[in-house]
């Protein structure tokens, strides 16, 4: 959605000379300044323990509405029963089973739904946990009989058996209604055994319970705690719809799977490289590629991840012919088959737009303008919705993707689509532009108020297939998005890189932002992010750390940064220019060198110890050339230091080495055909190639 544009405004449809043609719309009202907020839910449920003493619980990605210790640690035993109730599915299950055989089972036994009574779980009045046993699901401490005490995991839907009956007798939380995707999870003990109850409101919640259980258990204990959790945005995904080459089938499994781990419950397939997709719109896909159209439906059905399809047919459609018409519905019928049950038409980076692709959208609609386009996508959007949406059961209302799909401004297309398309097509919308700097509560309302409809943000972060984003990767958490975003939009997709794996940042803090906008922070999500990719090593971590601050620049449409570039390596050297200038010259050199030493080494740890090897491949030039830059820097730190022991002819040497690296590291450019557009490799730009530059000149 961002490569096309150069110079025109991406909001204007047509020249200002058929803009001037546009028929007056009768009827509609000036900009909108309603308030389309979500309506009032009612309150849910909190945890009643204001905690027990005990160590500091395992941070929570995303971060939990409430989180607290409700008792002691429960060990992890050889042996462990998982009781599954409704609502648990398999999913769910090999999570927990994953999960328990990391921190040491050797046996997980599962008994299924028809196994459990509510005599197998449930415990008489005299055997209920004080109430200063806040933890515990309103049973009593368990027991310890040599070695590890047993260990029952409870999990399904909150109204299903016993789980219901646990929540009831628990006194770990309090009355309250859980919202959609909600879940409850509470440890203590359970006749006698160690327990653990994870309750959701429905399946996507019993789901979610087991990802933030993955991440309670530190080695082979699973942390004593109590949680309520749900989510603030109903829709929280990324779009695959940048330019360049298309990510490959395993690929976007692996992203189904980061998703589920992360709660992203949206993907919305629109590569614009997809010919079947765009530009071959009317065509059905081979039989290759739809096999691997129902692997990824059934692979996001089990992540618990809508696939929305989405069919960008506006180049080229005659929205007046029943062919065409009949094109569409026959090619979303098509992905239908093939297990596909959400869509999206979209309209986007089709203009400037002089005229109709056929002689019949003329004869029906006259000269294109806004009001004319407007009218005939909405009534094919209504068609499609009416007559094949509304056809099938189990399918989310169309969404769309409108031309004019950035700013707040009310244009004649915008009141024109906001008056007759059908009011259960809901549509998306980039933000005040197309590389929105930041965006307000009141820009969300705003927009809300002149779509008049349900709005989705459809966020280029981190999309680098712009002229700006020439040669970057964009590894800055996401950030300047308002907290109240929730308040007025269902939610938010990140439109993500080429680079799949680098994504996982941008996506990682995303998922984080849009689960709990409320306490999100960019840096403590940064921090988790890298840790997750860095799997707990704390080198590794050190090293990605270091590879992501030099790729921190986001630019704006306008080429401003809205993000700045290596913000610590700029506070590094800020603080070498202060101690060189207060005459601590050697301890400056000697500190910076040290940083120098670990940027040259920090491509070496990703590559071997990143789980994610595609992090490393797609990442390749940029590696290499931190290690350039790195051994350039190190080469500027013992220069200065040569010409502090008196050794200027060492020091001149040193000063050509470095020169040497940075040209070599500016050569590097993009791998080819990755990236559109292609371009040299920047890393650390504005920041450190500046410092190499005026570094000779200290004296």
């Amino acid at each position: 959605m961002t490569w096309v544009r150069r110079t025109a405004t991406r909001s204007t449809l047509v020249t200002a000379v058929l803009a001037m043609t546009a028929p007056l719309f009768t009827g509609c009202a000036s900009p909108l300044h309603s308030d389309r907020s979500r309506p009032a839910v009612p309150p849910p449920p909190t945890v009643t323990s204001t905690g027990q003493a005990g160590p500091a619980l395992p941070h929570i990605s995303p971060t939990p509405r409430q989180i607290r210790r409700a008792g002691p640690d429960l060990p992890v035993p050889a042996t462990v029963d998982v009781l599954r109730a409704e609502g648990a599915d398999d999913s769910a299950v090999q999570r927990i089973n994953q999960a328990l055989r990391s921190a040491g089972a050797t046996e997980v036994r599962v008994s299924g739904p028809e196994a459990i009574t509510s005599t197998d779980v449930d415990v008489s009045a005299s055997e209920r946990a004080p109430a200063t046993d806040v933890g515990a699901p309103g049973l009593k401490k368990a027991t310890t009989t040599g070695g590890r005490p047993p260990l029952t995991i409870v999990i399904g839907r909150m109204d299903s058996e016993p789980v219901a009956g646990l929540l009831e007798r628990s006194k770990a939380f309090g009355q309250g209604a859980l919202p959609a995707e909600g879940y409850q999870i509470t440890t203590g003990s359970l006749r006698g055994r160690a327990g653990v109850l994870l309750a959701g409101k429905d399946t996507d919640g019993v789901y979610y319970a087991a990802q933030t259980f993955a991440q309670l258990i530190r080695r082979s204990s699973i942390a004593g705690a109590s949680v309520v959790d749900y989510p603030s945005m109903s829709q929280r995904g990324v779009v695959e719809g940048f330019y360049g080459r298309p990510w490959t089938h395993r690929t976007r499994l692996d992203q189904l799977a980061f998703y589920g781990q992360m709660k992203l419950n949206t993907y919305l397939y629109a590569p614009k490289d997809d010919p079947y997709e765009r530009d071959r719109w009317r065509d059905r896909y081979p039989a290759g590629q739809a096999s691997r159209l129902t692997d990824l439906a059934k692979a996001a059905r089990a992540h618990h991840v809508r696939f929305t399809y989405v069919l960008s047919p506006g180049k080229s459609i005659c929205y007046n012919s029943p062919d065409d018409r009949q094109a569409v519905t026959d090619k979303l019928q098509s992905l239908h088959d093939l297990g596909i049950r959400d869509f999206a038409l979209a309209f986007d980076d089709i203009h400037p737009l002089p005229v109709w692709s056929c002689a019949a959208d003329l004869a029906r609609w006259g000269t294109v303008t806004e009001q004319s386009l407007a009218a005939a996508q909405a009534e094919l959007l209504n068609r499609v919705q009416q007559e094949f949406i509304d056809r099938h059961r189990g399918m989310q209302p169309l969404r769309m993707v409108p031309t004019q799909y950035s700013d707040l401004s009310d244009t004649l297309y915008k009141r024109t689509l906001r008056h007759q398309l059908d009011e259960h097509i809901g549509t998306m919308w980039t933000g005040t532009d197309v590389l929105p700097t930041s965006i307000t509560a009141d820009q969300a309302r705003d927009a809300a108020a002149v779509w008049g409809r349900d709005v989705l943000l459809w966020d280029n972060y981190p999309v680098n297939d712009s002229d700006q984003t020439t040669g970057r990767l964009l590894l800055a958490p996401y950030a300047k998005r308002a907290r109240k975003l929730d308040e007025h939009l269902s939610g938010v997709v990140l439109n993500p890189m080429n680079q799949a794996s680098a994504s996982k940042v941008a996506e990682f803090t995303g998922a984080d932002y849009a689960w709990n906008t409320r306490a999100y922070d960019p840096e403590t999500s940064a921090r988790a992010a890298i840790d997750h990719l860095a799997d707990g090593d704390p080198t590794t971590a050190q090293a990605l750390q270091l590879f992501f601050d030099t790729q921190h620049m986001a630019p704006s449409w306008s080429g401003a940064p809205w993000q700045p570039q290596a913000p610590a390596l700029a506070a590094r050297l800020e603080r070498f220019d202060k101690q060189w200038a207060r005459g601590e010259k050697r301890r400056a050199a000697e500190q910076l060198c040290s940083y120098a030493h670990l940027m040259a080494a920090a491509p070496g740890q990703i590559r071997t110890h990143v789980k994610d090897r595609g992090l490393a491949a797609e990442a390749k030039p940029w590696l290499d050339a931190l290690t350039l830059w790195g051994q350039a820097l190190t080469a500027t730190c013992d220069a200065l230091q040569a010409r502090l022991d008196g050794h200027a002819e060492r020091a001149g040497e040193l000063l050509a080495l470095s020169r040497t690296k940075a040209d070599q590291a500016s050569e590097l450019r993009t791998i080819p055909g990755a990236t559109r557009p292609q371009g040299a490799i920047k890393v650390a730009d504005g920041v450190l190639d500046a410092f190499l530059k005026r570094a000779p000149a200290l004296r």
